[in-house]
């Protein structure tokens, strides 16, 4: 049986010069006809070198079923290959942060979106075609102030079905039963979508190397809940970014090491969370 994301992996990790002049022009027309002067939703694609991810993601992106009017906007991150070429090319506005990191390359995003929801999307992630209408109608409920969802691996030759998918469940049980008592940790930028209003009230951390969504959803806590969304149709697919060329049991036995150390925080809450020194941007 297919997959949903079947036909994007056919470009995804390719150059932008092996990518088909029609999957170019259609993405480009599909996503103008999704544009609205009026958005509820923005959806801000940011990248950094990111050329053999970022076409893919706007052909995703430009195939949504969503009732509700968006708008689909890019942030450059001074890359230096092709990203804002595919940017421009893709006919959605796109703007250029100069400062490197994800903080400040969502903080740009921020600054220019129109709707009154803003969705974090990562260039090297796939979204499948309900993504946007779901989550936005979580988004819409009374008493919440953002949202994150569940996220898939992209299968290749060096991580096994069986391996992906214990890995996953393991991960998610966890971060569903993290969820009750620190939501925020919980969160994570690839599948993050949030009040901007609210958003617009609170510093966007561009001080620390990651975890500056998970920042964003603890300042956003006092505005509302956080939910967790547990939905196949709001399942992103992405790379090894945050795993890299481990293997799926090395990762997770470091991550098990890891979430140990502090494992007496599930039963319990806090607003309050002490920056490591390792995860601080050197000045």
């Amino acid at each position: 049986m297919a997959n949903w994301y079947d036909k994007y992996l056919t470009i995804y990790g390719k150059p932008f010069s092996e990518v088909p002049q029609d999957v170019i022009d259609g993405t480009r027309e599909r996503l103008a006809r999704l544009q609205s002067p009026d958005p509820l939703a923005s959806i801000v694609v940011i990248g950094y070198n990111e050329e053999k991810h970022l076409q893919a993601c706007l052909w995703a992106i430009s195939e949504i079923k969503c009732k509700y009017p968006v708008e689909i906007i890019g942030v450059d991150n001074d890359s230096t290959d092709r990203t804002a070429e595919i940017y421009e090319k893709s006919g959605i506005p796109y703007y250029t942060e100069y400062q490197h990191s994800c903080g400040y390359a969502r903080r740009c995003g921020l600054q220019h979106a129109k709707g009154r929801f803003y969705f974090d999307v990562d260039s090297d992630t796939l979204y499948p075609p309900y993504y946007y209408e779901v989550m936005l109608e979580h988004l819409l409920k009374p008493g919440v102030s953002c949202v994150s969802a569940t996220w898939s691996y992209i299968p290749d030759e060096n991580h096994s079905k069986l391996s992906l998918k214990l890995y996953e469940m393991t991960r998610d049980l966890f971060l569903w039963i993290q969820h009750f008592k620190r939501p925020e940790l919980s969160v994570r930028g690839l599948v993050f979508a949030y009040n901007a209003d609210y958003g617009r009230k609170e510093p966007y951390r561009v001080d620390i190397i990651r975890g500056e969504d998970g920042s964003m959803a603890l300042n956003l806590k006092k505005y509302g809940k956080i939910v967790f969304v547990r939905d196949s149709r709001c399942r992103a697919i992405t790379g090894y970014g945050t795993i890299g060329n481990k293997s799926m049991y090395k990762s997770f036995c470091e991550n098990v090491r890891t979430q140990m150390k502090g494992i007496s925080r599930i039963f319990c809450k806090t607003d309050k969370y002490v920056d490591s020194e390792d995860n601080l941007v050197k000045k």
